[in-house]
C-alpha cells in the first residue's frame, strides 16, 4: 500500500442490522483507513446527522472539481459524486462523497467564514459622510448596530468593521449636535449682545 492508497473495511464493531432482513436499504457505517491510521465515518456520529447547506454542497462540489482536474477522479466518477453532492442532505452524506480523496475531511469540515454585508457598509457609510456629510451618519450608525447583532447570530467576518463604522457614525454625529448647539448658543449671546 503506498502513501496515497485508501481502502474501505466494515467496521467489525457494528452489529448487523435488521432492516437487510426486510429488503431495506440501511447504509453500514465504515471505517476509512489510510498508511496505518484509521477515522471513524460520520455516518454514525451527530455531525453526520446534520443537515448540510447550499455552501456546504458548493465546498464539496469546488473539491470535486479540483480532483477530477488532478486526475483522481474519471469522468464517470466525477458526474456521479456531483450527482451525490448535489443531492446530499446531511454531512454524512457528502463525507461519503469525498471520503476517499485527500484533504476531504477539511472541505466539508471547515468552511469559510464570510464577511457580513452589513458591517461594510457601515464603515463604507461611515467614510462618506466626510465626503458627502451628514446623509451617510445615520446609516452607517445603524447599519454597525444590525450588523454587529447579526455577526452575533451567524458568526460571520466583519466585527471590526461595523465597530470602526459605529465609532465613525456617533463621532460624527456627536460631533455635528456639539456644532449644532455651539452655532445656536453663538447666535443666542450675539442677538442679545445688540
Amino acid at each position: 500500500m503506498n502513501d496515497d492508497d485508501t481502502t474501505l473495511v466494515p467496521d467489525h464493531d457494528t452489529p448487523p442490522l435488521a432492516d437487510h432482513e426486510r429488503g431495506l436499504r440501511t447504509p453500514v457505517p465504515r471505517t476509512v483507513q489510510s498508511v496505518g491510521r484509521t477515522v471513524a465515518s460520520a455516518a454514525g456520529g451527530a455531525r453526520g446527522k446534520m443537515r448540510a447547506s447550499d455552501a456546504d454542497r458548493d465546498r464539496v462540489v469546488e473539491h470535486l472539481n479540483l480532483a477530477y482536474s488532478e486526475g483522481r477522479l474519471s469522468k464517470d466518477e466525477y458526474d456521479g459524486r456531483l450527482e451525490s453532492a448535489f443531492s446530499a442532505r446531511t454531512y454524512a452524506d457528502l463525507d461519503q462523497v469525498v471520503t476517499d480523496l485527500p484533504a476531504a475531511r477539511a472541505a466539508v469540515m471547515a468552511p469559510v467564514a464570510r464577511t457580513n454585508g452589513l458591517a461594510i457598509a457601515s464603515l463604507v457609510c461611515a467614510l462618506a459622510q466626510f465626503v458627502f456629510g451628514p446623509l451617510a451618519t445615520i446609516p452607517a450608525i445603524v447599519f454597525g448596530h444590525v450588523a454587529r447583532h447579526q455577526i452575533k447570530h451567524t458568526g460571520e467576518q466583519g466585527a471590526e468593521l461595523a465597530l470602526a463604522g459605529l465609532i465613525l457614525g456617533w463621532a460624527a454625529l456627536i460631533l455635528g449636535i456639539l456644532l449644532f448647539v455651539g452655532v445656536v448658543m453663538s447666535a443666542g449671546l450675539h442677538g442679545t449682545m445688540h
